[in-house]
């Protein structure tokens, strides 16, 4: 058993989804932050818990192949990018490894495929929302905490998003107003959330805030407007005891409600509340391999459960113009933006519901061939993935962006009677410790 305090000579031998060295000290896991794979270091033992124990490295012997120098100043304080003091090479790698452990988790010998990439690891980023604290400091939450790392200038957002945030800031010290204060719950400004086209530039700016109006808002249009790619700026209005970054309700200060952008040919209108992939790169790579996917299946009828805004629906939609496809969404506000996205690009062979994906007696999947699914987090329900099975359902696209979840998920697909041929990852988001992957699942 390891002793706290104690200083071990060790080798790390992985590297977890956090972005922690995993080693072992006297038959013990150890977590060490900022270990990297064939590192050669002394480890301080700082926390031992009854299965496992965490490290701080005191001392590198040797530097691993794979350890990358930092160009973030703020990496070691913020935490976003756990994976930011490695090789890209060896995250690619190490990603795929994390998608394989957990279908060894749950008995599946199941290929996983190299992870796909764009290649790029900084600006991918579309959106950003950036929390400000009493001291109008703007940036990102440090690691498990809930006090602002200040970086205008994150490497994984666009440019332009420094030069918003400056000119907020600016603001907010000009005419006396303060960011908001968890504990007291005072102060106003709570998170800025901007938006931009990736393809179109289009910008979005909306100022969270804890109140229902904006104190010398005007001025602060006028110095954004200056901005030529900002499209439109807007408050919501968000005066809970939340963690919750958004409200429900949004007033538009200048110009449109929303910014539009292209993806996979099409036009898509996104407001502050539609979600949006932000890897706008990746994304296309894995809507085209989602488009094959079903493509193979032969379909006549597709469902897309948790369809959103409706952006891999209508690239499907668009491509296999001899198919019928069905939205599902439950957020009123999504499904109304779908259509309007199946109008703006008109598509005829598309349509959308506002109902619950997990609910199984509504008959939403009478006839259909082909299912695609990509839910959040958690998953999919039992009952659900035994409707899909009940209604003959032949292929099943499966889009998730949690592995677990997915190894899980697809475990019980297969004891229903599915064959799964391979899981290919896509790494929708450089330098974290997130990997999204797509699965296709047919009938025996």
């Amino acid at each position: 058993m390891p002793e706290k305090n104690k200083i071990y000579k060790t080798k790390i031998y992985s590297i977890n989804n956090l972005g922690y060295g995993v080693c072992r000290i006297d038959g013990m896991v150890c977590f060490v932050k900022g270990g990297v794979t064939g590192d050669v270091l002394n480890v301080k033992v700082i926390k031992v818990n009854k299965n496992y124990c965490i490290g701080r490295p005191e001392e590198i012997f040797e530097k691993s192949e794979h350890r990358a120098e930092q160009t973030c100043p703020v990496y070691k304080n913020c935490g976003g990018c756990s994976l930011r003091h490695i090789t890209y090479m060896h995250e690619l790698e190490l990603k795929k490894s994390f998608v394989e452990a957990e279908f060894k988790k749950v008995n599946l010998d199941i290929k996983i495929n190299d992870v796909v990439s764009t290649g790029l690891t900084e600006r991918y980023r579309n959106k950003a929302q950036y929390p400000v604290d009493p001291q109008n400091r703007i940036g990102f939450y440090a690691e498990r905490t809930h006090n602002v790392c200040e970086n205008a200038d994150c490497v994984l957002q666009p440019a332009l998003f420094a030069q918003i945030t400056e000119i907020i800031k600016s603001f907010l010290e000009k005419y006396g107003l303060k960011g908001y204060d968890e504990q007291s719950g005072k102060g106003l400004l709570r998170h800025i959330y901007i938006r931009q086209g990736s393809v179109t530039g289009e910008t979005n700016v909306c100022l969270v805030i804890n109140g229902n109006t904006l104190p010398h808002s005007d001025k602060l249009v006028e110095m954004l407007k200056a901005i030529e790619s900002i499209k439109g700026i807007s408050l919501n209005i968000n005066t809970k005891n939340t963690n919750v970054i958004l409200g429900e309700k949004y007033i538009t200060l200048f110009g449109q409600e929303y910014i539009e952008d292209s993806l996979c040919g099409l036009t898509f209108r996104i407001s502050p509340a539609s979600f949006y992939q932000i890897n706008h790169d990746c994304a296309e790579l894995l809507y085209n391999k989602v488009i094959e996917l079903v493509q193979q299946s032969e379909c006549t009828n597709i469902t897309d459960l948790y369809c959103g805004t409706g952006t891999i629906g209508l690239c499907v939609a668009s491509r296999l113009k001899n198919c019928n496809l069905t939205g599902v969404e439950i957020v009123p506000e999504a499904i109304e933006n779908a259509k309007i996205n199946a109008e703006i690009n008109g598509i005829k062979n598309a349509s959308f519901i506002c109902a619950d994906s997990t609910d199984t007696q509504n008959g939403i999947l009478q006839n259909t061939d082909v299912v695609i699914l990509d839910p959040p987090r958690k998953g999919i329900t039992q009952e659900l993935a035994d409707k899909i099975n009940e209604s003959g359902i032949k292929s099943i696209v499966y889009v998730s962006c949690s592995p677990d979840t997915l190894a899980r998920d697809i475990k019980y697909f297969v004891s229903l009677g599915y064959t799964c041929e391979s899981v290919t990852p896509y790494d929708m988001f450089p330098r974290t410790g997130h990997v999204e992957s797509v699965v296709c699942l047919t009938r025996k």
